[in-house]
């Protein structure tokens, strides 16, 4: 690429790339717009072309009051008119007009974001423009939304943003799944319906992601956030994956419930059935295939540590059962199982958190160590199995080392020799026909 090939815009802010040694790339083929990021990636500076003839018309081509300002670069006073100085200090988000939104329709999701992460709040007429324009919202690169949205779950308050989407009109548009959930009616262990359950389980994981410690106790939850603050994927931790998956884990729920008299209601295949579209939602966004499989291995296996609490006390069997079924989610998932549990206040709801919690603080610890360790290590491999046995290679190989996997983790077995006569004796050959 050559200097002259930047445009005005580019070689300007290569002098600043120069300056502080800094990457500089592209931003938009469409508008000439170019960022240089400091070394230390402390601070970020964009340079755009006027959309205009001049700086006014610049800024009224903005999306909020609060993006519409400017300051000369050889001085003088602030260019401000739309009154965003005004709306900053009220903390209010304010679209510069009408168009705002229909240039650019995810500018209505932008309004939801910056609610969540900056606290501030839409005015009226801004939420009127932004619900006319969010259906259009789904026309537009889901890879954008998804970015958005992310930032929205990486907030400080995923409730409020996902609060205002859905005033916004963008849970319709962009989520219908999930704006499905309301209205859907519960049995009488929940006091709210799937949606409210939904916004009440993000709540509980919002806590929990910022302290594990009332739920897990002191000593394990630095050991928690550690787990959420890993990278994930798509530039989101595993706490962003955890609050995707406190949205999704339930919204299998409106084709899956089934009135079985006597005001009790269920929602038989709901785990599973929503990891599917958990799937289908976050392939839409265009996100990876390890955030699909994450946030819908959070959804298949929600309800596993519930079933749980009504086998205790569990053996060391139970446990690694309930391990290598959650596998890498193991952690995140009983963090959530926990989130759901406590935002579920219908009856017996007391007495069901208590137990709930007991478990989790046991299951916790080990999953940490599973998270760490991983499995324990084979002692031996499938294909001495089939040697030792007799017996050709085939698909008992996977029971057969997932049962001495299981009989390893109890201890019954500790030393190679200890796990071929385990398998010897566990996996004899099937009788001769006749």
């Amino acid at each position: 690429m050559t200097w002259r090939s930047l445009g005005t815009s580019g070689r300007r802010l290569a002098g600043l790339a120069d300056a502080v040694d800094g990457p500089m790339f592209r931003l938009s083929e469409e508008f000439g717009a170019w960022r240089v990021i400091a070394p230390d990636r402390s601070w970020h500076a964009d340079l755009n072309p006027l959309r205009g003839a001049t700086i006014e018309e610049d800024l009224a081509a903005r999306d909020l009051t609060i993006n519409a300002m400017a300051l000369p670069l050889g001085g003088g006073e602030r260019l401000d008119p739309f009154g965003g100085a005004a709306d900053l200090a009220a903390g209010t988000l304010r679209a510069v007009g009408p168009a705002s939104f229909t240039d650019d329709p995810l500018r209505v999701l932008r309004v939801a974001r910056m609610a969540a992460e900056l606290g501030f709040a839409p005015d009226a007429a801004t939420v009127a423009h932004g619900r006319d324009a969010a259906p259009a919202a789904a026309d537009v690169a889901q890879e954008r939304v998804f970015a958005e949205l992310r930032r929205v779950l990486a907030s400080d308050d995923p409730v409020a943003g996902m609060g205002w989407m859905d005033r916004l009109g963008l849970v319709a548009s962009l989520l219908p799944e999930l704006h499905a959930l309301h209205g859907v009616e519960q049995s009488h262990y929940h006091h709210l319906d799937v949606y409210d359950h939904t916004m009440a389980v993000l709540e509980q994981a919002v806590l929990l992601r910022a302290d594990a410690a009332p739920a897990f106790g002191a000593a394990r939850a630095p050991a928690v956030a550690a787990v959420l603050a890993e990278p994930l994927a798509d530039e989101a931790d595993r706490g962003v994956g955890l609050m995707l998956g406190a949205l999704l884990h339930d919204v299998a729920k409106p084709q899956t419930q089934t009135d079985f008299g006597g005001g009790r209601i269920g929602f038989p295949d709901h785990d599973r059935q929503g990891a599917e579209t958990s799937r289908d939602i976050l392939g839409r966004l265009k996100t990876s295939e390890r955030m699909r499989s994450h946030v819908a291995g959070l959804a298949r296996h929600h309800l596993r540590l519930g079933f749980l609490v009504h086998q205790r006390p569990l053996d060391r069997g139970d446990v690694y059962r309930y391990l290598r079924s959650c596998g890498p989610v193991a952690v995140d998932v009983t963090v959530l199982s926990v989130a759901d549990r406590l935002a579920t206040r219908g009856r017996k709801a007391d007495e069901a958190i208590g137990k709930h919690l007991e478990l989790a603080r046991e299951l916790i610890t080990d999953a940490l160590a599973w998270h760490a360790d991983g499995p324990p290590a084979p002692l031996v491999r499938g294909d001495e199995l089939a040697r030792e046995l007799g017996r050709p290679p085939g698909p008992w190989i996977a029971d057969a080392l997932d049962g001495l996997g299981e009989a390893q983790y109890r201890g019954d077995v500790t030393t190679r020799e200890q796990a071929l006569a385990w398998a010897r004796d566990e996996l004899r050959p099937p009788p001769a026909d006749g």
